[in-house]
């Protein structure tokens, strides 16, 4: 039975407890709705609060009906809605992401910021055993390593997790067939022009009707035992990384010295966790670049991603710096008038807000915040960034260097130099680019909203 397979899973991956806040992430779609009516199933037992997401991208001809359809199932079992809409093909485009992984991006942005509004709840993804296979296939056809063979992980960074990563997807539809339950279909799942539709609609029917009718299942806990095997190499790696990367004058260095007497496997995964601790993510890199900075030869220089270029010198591998422009800016801003910054060329507007049940409010660090006026005390200082600054970004346990988090998120150095720094007295509010101030956010209680907008 379906609900016992999900009770399962709970189980075996701790991925939820009772009382816990769950937000369902909710398309309208097969795996969601069979996802939503499951939690409904166990809500009263494990005394779970439910609430949907839905993030409408804007990118199909069906999408106002699915929003329509989110909201009438909202209603009918009186589970609170969160609904973001957004233009993911032109978010995309000025970033140069594919649409994809710039739906997906958005998607968790806002996942991930109405959980922690709400109140440390939890994601919960419709993805099933049949997903698992899509993406293992997906990954081996691309030249995936372990870690991305190890597939959709059941449970990431504690709060997204995915109840029915053991379920078939025939499972599914067979619950939703009993249940007479009513759902959205999502015409793109069909377009071959996608790898992993092409996998679903063609390849894996053809593997289980050619050469094993259980291959999901086989998939399944092929992709479960490579993650734990990556999980122990990983560690391992870890351990090996506090001797190989070194930091000193606020720079990371790769030490090749100490490296070499790693195996070649450990080696690849100390030097993506430099990559890592570089940009931040490793979003984009692929096997050639690890081997590209592997093989680097003595004052040779290689350009990553984002603008990044690294170059060995000494037998270390280093950031090279930029030498950003000299810019330094400082205004005084009641948020009356438009604030024009003459070094920068941009120009930010100020609006004061009155908090209404009907008032939509839609962010994105990257042009615009909201903030708690009540806390706010005008003039505002603005100003490009300074050694020692930190502040606390929305949702983080305390305050950080201001320098890390930009460099953590990408930003290069005549980017970190010359963006905006809001304060209001001695502390920062806001940063262009980064999340508002944990101390400055909309609580429950805000009556008053004051909003920053780059024009």
């Amino acid at each position: 039975m379906i609900l016992e397979k999900v009770k399962k899973t709970i189980r075996e991956y701790k991925l939820l407890e009772r009382n816990d806040k769950i937000l369902i992430a909710y398309s309208g779609g097969v795996d969601s709705t069979v996802l939503f009516h499951l939690l409904l199933e166990l809500r009263e037992g494990w005394s779970f609060e439910l609430f949907l997401g839905h993030f409408n991208h804007m990118l199909r001809r069906k999408a106002e009906e699915d929003e329509k359809f989110v909201r009438r199932m909202s209603r009918e079992y009186s589970v609170p809605l969160f609904v973001q809409r957004e233009d993911v093909r032109a978010y995309a485009r000025s970033r140069t992401l594919n649409i994809e992984e710039a739906g997906r991006k958005r998607r968790y942005d806002f996942l991930k910021k109405k959980a922690r509004e709400i109140g440390g709840a939890k994601i919960a993804t419709g993805h099933t055993m049949t997903d698992q296979a899509e993406t293992f296939l997906m990954r081996l056809l691309r030249g995936s390593g372990l870690r991305g063979l190890s597939g959709i992980f059941p449970v990431v960074e504690g709060i997204i997790v995915r109840p029915l990563i053991q379920v078939k997807r025939e499972d599914i539809e067979a619950y939703l067939k009993k249940k007479g339950l009513e759902f959205r279909i999502d015409e793109s799942n069909f377009d071959r022009r996608y790898l992993r539709n092409r996998i679903r609609l063609d390849l894996l029917p053809y593997i289980r009707e050619n050469f094993d009718p259980r291959i999901l299942t086989r998939l399944s806990r092929i992709t479960s035992i490579i993650r734990e095997e990556d999980s122990l190499l990983e560690r391992i790696a870890k351990e090996k990384a506090q001797m190989s990367i070194l930091k000193r004058d606020n720079q990371i260095y790769l030490d090749l010295k100490s490296l070499s007497s790693l195996s070649r496997a450990l080696r690849r995964r100390v030097v993506r966790d430099f990559i890592s601790r570089l940009r931040g993510d490793l979003r984009g890199i692929s096997f050639e670049d690890v081997e590209s900075i592997l093989s680097l030869g003595e004052g040779k220089e290689f350009p990553l991603k984002r603008n990044i270029v690294l170059r060995r010198e000494n037998g270390q591998i280093f950031l090279k710096r930029e030498i950003p422009p000299e810019v330094r800016y400082r205004y005084s801003w009641k948020g009356e008038e438009p604030l024009k910054i003459k070094e920068l060329q941009w120009e930010f507007e100020g609006k004061r807000i009155r908090r209404t049940d009907s008032l939509s409010l839609d962010f994105d660090d990257q042009t615009r915040v909201f903030l708690d006026l009540r806390k706010l005390h005008f003039p505002l200082l603005v100003r490009n960034r300074r050694e020692g600054d930190r502040y606390q970004p929305l949702g983080a346990p305390g305050k950080k260097k201001l320098k890390e988090i930009m460099r953590a998120k990408g930003f290069s150095l005549s980017e970190r130099e010359k963006r905006p720094v809001f304060f209001s007295g001695n502390e920062i509010v806001w940063i262009l680019g980064l999340p508002v101030s944990e101390k400055f956010k909309i609580e429950e209680g805000t009556s008053d909203i004051f909003a920053i907008e780059k024009l």
